[in-house]
């Protein structure tokens, strides 16, 4: 670790934080239906896509109609994305001649997308046509982005309405929050990523010769309007396999701190608008500096394992230590052009939402520095959100934490007045069951199974760690991976699609049963007794349950994964 390191990381979070409150200010007046300085440009449009789709705007819904209109949403967009890929090689845009996806592909990857996963089985430019990474991977971007901001949206709602049957209309929310929120800033960003050299045409692949005389097909395409909501949105699906450590997907250091910066605004700034929504932003704050707290640890102990280097690399009399010359530490599977700094932060913010972008390959982090994104998937992606674009998993362990302090004092537990009762905290806890039941259910069965150990490329403790990661993304909806497992193979395509289909769906119904609850109950005035839950004894009793909770039911299968090969590299063992 250096100082560039550490300025690197400031700087990170000096233009995160200036771009998430004004941007929340804006969200929360989005959401709240008020005028803002684009309704003159985009309400005709608006307008326009209620009246073909037959939406009535002022008929709001209850939070069962919500649910049904969010999946039914998302099985329709599913449907034709798989339609798209499998009949590809007939429709055009096509310039390199992409064969029909595989239907064992095609089905993973229509859930992957449909879900914000975007895991990749397959390699964007090789596999996909033009046509289907716009009709298909662009457009889902935003309409699972969407979707998840819209359930976040009816949750806040819950909280701040009282006695209310309904918690706001899914088409609405969905459809402003495309129009009014990710389309503008998609543009904005993609015009800025053009402008840092990464391509934005149709133009066919070109075929060079090297110095050596061999001929190499170099892909492009319409690389920049992909890569802007990908990392808006918290998707994460490359347009090229390498992802963001392609020069054409992330050509500079700035195009670079865009992508890092485009990862967490959204999500950052909602816990603004959130705030704002409820009426006291000093909520809003808290919960931000919560997630920034834990956010600064992950890309701390990332950033020093990765700058210690590997012990058994630096025992070959290899200097690890950073020079003017040298970059110094473990570099394996990292950008040059960024760094050590660069990668930590990525790593660290990719996993902490559900984005799934990577600048470096997670697989070749040290044992410790591949355990920060690991853990920041099972923890829910609190930091700063999971389930596309939202602060959903976050908002469920506040629940918990109220829970706990009021039995603590012997109270009922209250959040923003209200009462958190038995059916708030069964669907939180169920919502918390849900990732450890998957990943770890899914990890033993591969585990076991011929067929998931034939996709593994390590035995031992990564071993486990690659198949721990492919199930924790999957859950997670977040579409990293730890690239030494062959995951293009009817078992792992099968189960990963069902991972993630339970990882969004199952999260969202609960969540949405929750915002219904609360939307229908009083609002109590606070008296002396209440807890508090703005200041820093909140925040430190939030973050103490998250780790605790992660703790207990991660930390066994921790042990024999990453920590158990950290020991053992730094004793000098391989497995």
């Amino acid at each position: 670790m250096n100082a560039a390191g550490i300025l690197q990381i400031v700087v990170y979070f000096a233009v995160l934080t200036a771009g998430a409150i004004p941007l929340g200010a804006y969200m929360a007046r989005i959401y709240s239906g008020e005028r803002t300085w684009l309704d003159p440009v985009l309400g005709p449009f608006e307008r326009a896509i209620y009246k073909v789709c037959c939406v009535k705007p002022d008929q709001e819904q209850h939070w069962t109609v919500y649910a049904f209109s969010a999946l039914m949403f998302s099985v329709v967009g599913l449907l034709l994305m798989y339609a798209v890929m499998r009949l590809q090689a007939m429709l055009p845009l096509n310039p390199a001649g992409q064969a029909a996806v595989p239907p064992d592909l095609a089905f993973n990857t229509a859930i992957s997308f449909t879900t914000n996963t975007n895991w990749q089985n397959y390699g964007g430019e090789s596999t996909m046509a033009y046509l289907t990474q716009m009709l298909g991977m662009t457009v889902k971007n935003f309409t699972s982005a969407a979707t998840g901001m819209a359930v976040l949206v009816a949750l806040v709602r819950g909280f701040a309405r009282r006695q209310s049957k309904t918690v706001g209309n899914f088409y609405v929310d969905a459809v402003r929050s495309i129009l009014y929120i990710l389309l503008p800033l998609a543009v904005v960003v993609t015009l800025a990523l053009v402008w840092q050299g990464m391509p934005q045409s149709f133009d066919a692949y070109t075929e060079a010769t090297t110095l050596e005389g061999v001929k190499q097909v170099i892909a492009q395409g319409p690389v920049a309007s992909q890569v802007a909501i990908k990392h808006l949105g918290t998707n994460g699906g490359g347009f090229f396999n390498a992802n963001s450590a392609h020069p054409f997907e992330n050509p500079t250091a700035l195009s670079n701190l865009i992508e890092m910066a485009g990862e967490l605004l959204i999500s950052a700034g909602l816990v603004f608008a959130f705030g704002r929504m409820i009426g006291d932003k000093r909520q809003g704050r808290a919960l931000y500096i919560a997630m920034a707290l834990m956010l600064v640890v992950g890309i701390t102990v990332c950033y020093w394992a990765e700058a210690a280097g590997n012990p058994l690399v630096q025992a070959m009399g290899v200097d690890v230590a950073s020079s003017d010359l040298a970059p110094g530490g473990n570099m394996e599977g990292k950008e040059v052009r960024f760094g050590i700094a660069n990668s930590a932060i990525f790593a660290a913010a990719t996993t902490g939402t559900s984005t799934g972008a990577v600048n470096a390959m997670h697989d070749s982090f040290t044992p410790i520095g591949g355990m920060v994104p690991l853990v920041n998937m099972m923890l829910g992606e609190v930091i700063f959100g999971g389930v596309g674009c939202g602060l959903h998993g976050m908002i469920v362990f506040v629940i918990v934490a109220v829970f706990i302090a009021g039995l603590m004092v012997g109270r009922t537990p209250e959040y923003l007045g209200k009462k958190m009762e038995t059916r708030e905290v069964k669907l939180a806890v169920l919502c918390i069951l849900i990732f450890p039941l998957s990943i770890l259910g899914f990890g033993a069965v591969a585990m076991v199974l011929p067929a998931g150990l034939a996709g593994m490329s390590a035995a031992g403790p990564h071993g486990l760690s690659e198949v721990l990661y492919a199930y924790t993304s999957a859950t997670a909806n977040n579409g990293s991976a730890f690239g030494g497992l062959s995951g293009n193979t009817l078992f792992y395509n099968t189960t990963l699609a069902a991972a993630m289909l339970i990882g969004r769906f199952l999260i969202i119904v609960p969540t949405l049963a929750i915002a219904g609850s609360l939307a229908a109950k009083k609002i109590v005035p606070p008296s002396a007794g209440t807890f508090p839950t703005h200041g820093s004894l909140f925040i430190g009793l939030l973050i103490a349950v998250i780790v605790v909770i992660g703790g207990l039911t991660f930390f066994p299968v921790l042990a024999l994964g990453p920590i158990v090969e950290h020991f053992a590299l730094a004793a000098g063992t391989l497995f």
